[in-house]
């Protein structure tokens, strides 16, 4: 091999980077060749493994290489992926393009990393292949349920098992589901104020609404107390316009009111992950230990607003209800946006995203 080390002034790893990054580019190793091991590379350059691991990092975090377990690392760079001179010398120089929607500095704030997002991307495709193409179960992929179970499991102590889980393109869908699931024959209690598009959904697949007003600490006591409702619809992180986030107590309340009235909890968690506090937030699923409470929450805030997934975690006592009434619906996440939540979860960057935002709060 031709890799040498020897300019002073700039890191050894560095080096050795820029060496392998001409070879990727030039195409002397094509996509999906395999690259020397860290132990080759490391005898001829009389580098430290350690060295040329820190070179081949660098190369994985840009998207030129990706690695597998027990087997190396390949590359994953081509140069179809962008635009070459040719086909930019067609352009129509009329061509007025659309305007680009720019996101706010909120949700650039909280969104994932666009280099670990593309870098997870590349992998999904190396290592799912034909994959990608293959028809998912109905409930959503076993890899990313279950991926989902353990992280809500180190997170927010719930306990939970793949079967319960229900992957969908977002809050609004799954608010859909829990109506057709639930019934139109009953009262739903909303906060009041809260999210329009709770009330909108419910209504649009015929169900009755009945706004409860908030306090300081949730929904009013006297009117949770009094409520003609059988299914309660609450977001005790961050209510969204009040921003009233429900006590301890306020939250034992609520189960309180399912124990007696014999009626069932959404708890609508779409902001929680990202509190200021150093512990995440207590979930009613936990508390209850899982009776009828349905644990709802959504990526938008942390991943990307443009990615439309969401899941909901049902009590085991509606499992079986459930499969018998809406099993029939397929999936409505793309296979590929399934596999690559699974892998940020799997790999830890979903939770080291979430905490690095979170410290960026706290420091505000």
């Amino acid at each position: 091999m031709k890799y040498h080390v020897n300019e002073k002034g700039q890191s050894a790893y560095i080096q050795l980077y820029n060496q392998l990054k001409e070879d990727l580019i030039s195409k002397a190793y094509p996509f999906g060749a395999k690259l020397p091991s860290k132990r080759l590379l490391a005898e001829e350059t009389g580098l430290s493994v350690i060295t040329v691991e820190h070179a081949y990092n660098l190369l994985i975090e840009e998207g030129y290489v990706a690695t597998k377990e027990r087997s190396g690392y390949f590359v994953i760079y081509k140069e179809d992926d962008f635009l070459s001179k040719s086909s930019a010398n067609n352009f129509d120089l009329n061509y007025q393009p659309l305007p680009v929607q720019t996101p706010s500095d909120a949700e650039v704030e909280t969104s994932l990393p666009f280099s670990v997002l593309s870098k997870t991307i590349r992998k999904v495709v190396l290592d799912q292949g034909k994959n990608l193409l293959v028809k998912c179960e109905n409930n959503g992929l076993f890899c990313l349920r279950r991926e989902i179970c353990s992280y809500l499991k180190r997170a927010v102590g719930i306990n939970a098992t793949p079967e319960q889980v229900v992957v969908g393109a977002g809050a609004e869908y799954l608010y859909g589901l829990i109506v057709q699931l639930l019934g139109t024959d009953q009262n739903y209690g909303v906060e009041n104020p809260s999210h329009e598009k709770i009330k909108q959904v419910y209504q649009a697949h015929g169900a009755t609404c009945i706004p409860l007003d908030m306090g300081v600490d949730g929904i009013k006591s006297g009117k949770l107390k009094n409520a003609p409702v059988s299914v309660l619809h609450v977001t005790p992180y961050n209510s969204f316009p009040s921003g009233v986030t429900a006590s301890a107590s306020k939250r034992r309340e609520y189960l309180q009111w399912s124990s007696i009235s014999n009626g069932f909890i959404v708890e609508d968690n779409y902001d929680s992950e990202l509190t200021i506090s150093k512990k995440h937030e207590e979930t009613l699923f936990s508390l209850s230990n899982g009776s009828r409470v349905i644990y709802l929450n959504t990526l938008s805030k942390t991943l990307s607003p443009g990615m439309r997934l969401g899941y909901m975690i049902l009590p085991p006592e509606l499992t079986k209800k459930f499969a018998l009434k809406l099993g029939f619906y397929s999936c409505t996440v793309p296979v590929f946006e399934q596999y690559l939540l699974s892998e940020l979860l799997s790999s830890g960057d979903f939770e080291r995203h979430v905490n690095r935002v979170r410290r960026q709060k706290r420091k505000k």
